[in-house]
């Protein structure tokens, strides 16, 4: 797998006001955009927990802590997949 950077440019007194290293903010960076392109189903849970830098669980994880659910599914989805099974 191949990378491509991508740069965006902050004020320096950005990180300052963070109190956060360049690396913690790019971290954080990372996560958040793939937080948001997975809620706007961009993107599928994978592909969202590999650009996080993340493991599957640990996107999970992050997910749950921002009260974004791991599925779509509606409940009446869930009740026709029980009518199929019987």
């Amino acid at each position: 797998m191949s990378n491509r950077t991508i740069s965006v440019d902050f004020p320096t007194d950005i990180l300052l006001a963070l109190n956060e290293s360049e690396n913690d903010l790019k971290k954080r960076i990372k996560i958040m955009l793939a937080i948001q392109l997975y809620k706007a189903q961009k993107l599928t849970i994978g592909k969202a927990a590999q650009l996080s830098g993340l493991s599957r669980l640990e996107f999970e994880t992050e997910l749950s802590k921002n009260k974004i659910s791991i599925s779509s599914l509606t409940e009446k989805d869930v009740l026709k997949d029980i009518e199929k099974l019987r």
